[in-house]
């Protein structure tokens, strides 16, 4: 007798991929331009690290306060008021002249994109069918890969001929229609578990591992999203767009498959593979800076970032129960966001220390430590995918 199919494919999960695609092109757009804009003020590369490292230290903050609300039955309230942010915000830098507002706003804006990310990405876990999670989980993924192969690209040629004020305006103008098309969304009812606020409610633990490993990765990637662009344009190689776009390229190539793949192989192959491949995109860039290797480390960068995050986002996420996906989805976003911002802060250290070169090679250091940590810490635990096919 055959089994029944399972849909995955369901309109609310359409909406849902299309609102968190726009939430990201909001993002991303600034983020590979924000340290031209911080020049713009006076500044440097390492106040633009400074820049990135409060984005991400409010997110982190707010994240698991917004995951024991979501938890608490406010999934649709929290998502409007992430959208309401993400549309004001871009309408503040261009009120600004000075580093310090500059600063305030951007981290009010981290306080919004955790809003939004943490809700959508809870909402997607009540839509997406259990029998197909990873796979899930893998396509909702899609949304940041779109997002990450035209923003960039998008962010910099509008910044580039038509100045700050159209890109802060087209960047609110994507919020505005993920607030539109949140409006014909339909959230599954799930039943509120009222938790009083404590420690143990804003962490779950079984996601620390896989959350773990992810910080670690993503201080490369941190250092990829705030400066190479502008490393691209020191050097005169191919622009950063043209690096994100073949980088996405390969991220969607990837996330077609790599959720049916974590859910009959486990996690752990994409640890590994996707670890190596992050490094060597490191290493070309350090020690080769040219056009080919450029393009490649690109191609290299996209299947490490691209594998890796859904699959330890599924591995986070999928032992939760409904009552504890927003704290699990805010403990691992948590993880993205510090590895994001320390990576960025970081990187604008080395670079105003030691230059690029060094840089890349210091920070591609992270990418051991992760296998490592995962070796030691994350295959061994429940939540892991292959840990759960070895029991069996």
């Amino acid at each position: 007798m055959s089994k029944p199919v399972i849909k995955l494919w369901t309109r609310d999960f359409v909406f849902i991929i299309l609102i968190n695609f726009l939430v990201f092109l909001n993002h991303i757009m600034l983020l590979s331009t924000f340290p031209f804009y911080i020049q713009s003020l006076g500044g440097n590369e390492a106040l633009a690290g400074l820049a990135a490292t409060l984005f991400s230290l409010i997110a982190v903050l707010c994240r698991p306060f917004i995951g024991w609300m979501l938890d608490n039955g406010k999934r649709k309230a929290i998502l409007v008021v992430g959208i309401c942010g993400l549309i004001l915000m871009p309408v503040g830098y261009m009120c600004v002249s000075v580093l310090f507002l500059a600063f305030v706003c951007r981290m009010v804006h981290g306080a919004s994109l955790a809003c939004s990310n943490t809700s959508t990405s809870t909402i997607a876990t009540d839509i997406i069918p259990k029998q197909r999670f990873a796979e899930g989980m893998g396509m909702f993924g899609m949304a940041t890969a779109l997002a990450t192969s035209c923003a960039p690209a998008l962010g910099l040629y509008l910044m580039d001929n038509m100045g700050f004020t159209t890109l802060f305006l087209c960047s609110a103008g994507s919020a505005v229609i993920a607030l539109i098309i949140f409006l014909l969304l339909k959230v599954p009812r799930v039943e509120a578990v009222k938790k009083p606020l404590s420690f143990k409610a804003l962490i779950d633990r079984d996601a620390l591992p896989a959350s773990s490993v992810m910080l670690v990765f993503l201080l490369t990637f941190g250092a990829l999203e705030n400066f190479l662009a502008k490393y691209a344009r020191d050097n005169s190689l191919p622009t950063g767009g043209i690096y994100f776009a073949i980088m996405s390229c390969m991220l969607l190539l990837v996330r077609i498959t790599v959720g049916k793949v974590a859910d009959r192989k486990g996690e752990g192959l994409f640890v590994y593979s996707c670890n190596a491949a992050m490094f060597a995109a490191f290493l070309l860039l350090a020690f080769h800076p040219n056009t080919v290797a450029f393009i490649l480390s690109a191609v290299l960068a996209g299947y490490g970032f691209g594998g890796l995050e859904p699959a330890l986002q599924s591995m986070a996420v999928h032992i939760a129960p409904p009552e504890r996906r927003g704290s699990a989805n805010s403990t691992f976003l948590c993880a993205y966001d510090i590895g994001i911002g320390i990576g960025g802060g970081i990187a604008g250290l080395l670079i105003t220390c030691c230059g690029y070169n060094k840089m890349f090679v210091i920070i591609s250091l992270s990418n051991i430590a992760s296998v490592i940590l995962y070796v030691v810490w994350g295959r061994k635990h429940p939540s892991s995918f292959s840990y759960v096919k070895h029991c069996n």
